[in-house]
Formats: structure tokens, C-alpha cells, sequence
């Protein structure tokens, strides 16, 4: 299972929040580029990547660090903002390799299906939940949709593959949501995990549910890479 480090861009920086909360905001470096580079030579051959400011303006602000990003070297997959057919190309142009739809697929899932038709399994969704409900706009909205039933609707969809992100343990380093993950993997969708991840131990459980339940391939981890509570050296490059 491969373990994918993630580079948060707000106002041209890289920051994590804590339960998507913008006003807990801790800044790494003033440099995305720079810690791309440091992943890719660690191991990393795919970054996850957010806008942090387009996920919550739907208005992508950061297209030029991305570009800079991408010249890293691994390949991207990047969210936020990504509300229409001329954004996602502008994504793919400033050197995504698949994007990551979020709030318009829950408000707008016309464009879902319209990138999907051109795009396939370069189209991924994002899958943000607080109380295994489906948030959107950068996790500020709540919605009345239960995540598994929302990925049910994805699969139906052809949405080959998802992001499920549990809001309310990202930044926490306090485990990952293996409830959560089992009920979206029961619909048969392709899952990347995030959220939570912040020693082996937590990783050691994710590779238990993966051996049990076929279709997790990777987990997204943040914080605990930047603050020391993983090593890179150790989890990035493999599988």
C-alpha cells in the first residue's frame, strides 16, 4: 500500500490545518516546489496535492505553485477548486495527473459525468466526511449525505476511484477511520485514505484492512511526515 505525502498550498504556501480549520493553520515552508523535491528524493512518485484556496473560493489561486510543483518530478494528483470543465483543464495544464473533484461532484455532478466521459480514470472525487457525512466548499458545508451512499452513487456513476477523507481526525495523529474506510470499500470503489495517520502502527492496521478488503491502494499522510512522527526516509516509495 503505497503512502502518499501531501502538500497543502494556501496563499502560495505549504500548511496543514487541523480539521480543516483555517484558522489553525501551522506554515512548513514558503516553498512547495522545494518540499516536493525533498519527497521525490525520499522515494515519492505521486504527490497529493490541495488548493487550499480554491476548495474553499472555488476560485483555483495557486496554479503557478502547482506548475512549480510538478516539476518535481512525481506525478500529481491536486483538488480544490476544480468546479468546471475549464478548470479541470487548467489543472491538467499546469501538470496534474488526475484531478480530484470535491464539491461539484456532490452540487454539480453534470460536470462530474462530462469529465469522466473525457477523462476516465484521471477523474478522482474527494470524499470529505465529518460524522460519515459528506462535507464541501474546503469542509466548511455539511451536507445530509451518508459517505457510503454517496460512493455507491459515484460508482454508479463510473467514478472508478475516491479520496475519503475523515475531517474530524485530519491533522489529529490519532488513526485513521477503518470503520469508515470498510463502508465505502463495500461498494466496490477504489479507495485512497486519508486523515489520522501519524505513526506505523496506524499504517500497519491500513495494511491490514487492505489485505482484507481488495481495493484500498494507498494512504495520504501529511502532518505527522512534516513534524517527524513518520519517518520518509522509511514509508515513501514503496508500495
Amino acid at each position: 500500500m503505497r503512502v502518499i505525502p501531501a502538500i497543502d498550498i494556501r496563499g502560495g504556501r505549504c500548511v496543514r490545518l487541523t480539521r480543516g480549520d483555517f484558522a489553525r493553520e501551522t506554515e512548513f515552508s514558503d516553498d512547495p516546489a522545494a518540499v516536493a523535491r525533498q519527497w521525490v528524493k525520499w522515494g515519492a512518485e505521486l504527490i497529493h496535492v490541495v488548493d487550499l484556496d480554491g476548495a474553499r473560493t472555488g476560485h483555483m489561486g495557486n496554479l503557478r505553485v502547482i506548475s512549480r510543483v510538478a516539476e518535481a518530478g512525481a506525478l500529481l494528483q491536486v483538488g480544490g477548486g476544480i468546479r468546471s470543465r475549464r478548470a479541470a483543464e487548467r489543472m491538467f495544464d499546469a501538470g496534474a495527473h488526475r484531478i480530484i473533484l470535491g464539491t461539484a461532484a456532490v452540487k454539480r455532478p453534470e460536470i462530474l459525468q462530462e469529465l469522466l466521459s473525457e477523462f476516465g480514470c484521471r477523474v478522482s472525487v474527494g470524499v470529505d466526511c465529518r460524522a460519515r457525512r459528506v462535507a464541501v466548499e474546503g469542509w466548511q458545508t455539511d451536507t445530509h449525505l451518508r459517505a457510503r451512499d454517496f460512493c455507491q452513487d459515484l460508482v454508479d456513476m463510473g467514478v472508478k476511484r475516491v479520496i475519503v477523507t475523515d475531517i474530524d481526525r485530519d491533522g489529529m495523529l490519532s488513526g485513521p477511520n477503518l470503520q469508515l474506510l470498510s463502508e465505502v470499500l463495500s461498494t466496490g470503489v477504489r479507495v485512497i485514505a486519508s486523515g489520522g495517520v501519524g505513526a506505523p502502527e496506524h499504517l500497519e492496521a491500513l495494511g491490514v484492512l487492505a489485505r482484507r478488503a481488495d481495493g484500498l491502494e494507498g494512504v495520504i499522510v501529511g502532518r505527522a511526515l512534516y513534524d517527524g512522527s513518520l519517518s520518509p526516509e522509511a514509508v515513501l516509495g514503496g508500495d
